[in-house]
């Protein structure tokens, strides 16, 4: 059965949403840079860091520390972005995580065991599926 809930602080198409170790939800991007927190309890929405760039299409992951990874997506220009940033609840901010192998949207990133996130498939900026994976390594530079 689905009722309704709070409205977001902001309008989003394609965006992520990522549960957060206090049980928020973290919800992000779909063509605006700004992200809010949704806490279950009260219904309500609210406004936290905002990430450097405006992104479509992006991976969203809760990272062993509590942090999320964000990667790819699509720019507001359309393009495929190569860029990824890391969520900090504790601080509410954003930070650069670097640079995937190549931009892609519509990929896929997972929380490995060992505290990795394999990054997969998608779509490369010519329209091409990828076949390509790359590994985020978080504290690794």
């Amino acid at each position: 059965m689905f009722s309704a809930t709070g409205s977001m602080t902001d309008w989003r198409s394609r965006g992520s949403a990522v549960l957060l170790a206090d049980g928020r939800a973290l919800v992000l991007g779909g063509g605006v840079a700004s992200a809010e927190l949704y806490d279950p309890a009260t219904g309500k929405f609210t406004p936290t860091g905002s990430m450097g760039v405006p992104r479509t299409s992006q991976t969203a992951t809760l990272l062993t520390d509590g942090r999320v990874l964000v990667t790819g997506g699509l720019s507001s220009a359309g393009s495929e972005l190569d860029s990824a940033e890391l969520y900090d609840p504790a601080t509410g901010g954003f930070s650069p995580a670097g640079l995937l192998s190549q931009g892609r949207d519509l990929h896929t990133a997972t929380l490995l065991s060992d505290g990795r996130v394999l990054i997969a498939g998608g779509t490369a900026s010519d329209g091409t599926v990828l076949a390509t994976a790359e590994l985020y390594a978080p504290g690794a530079r």
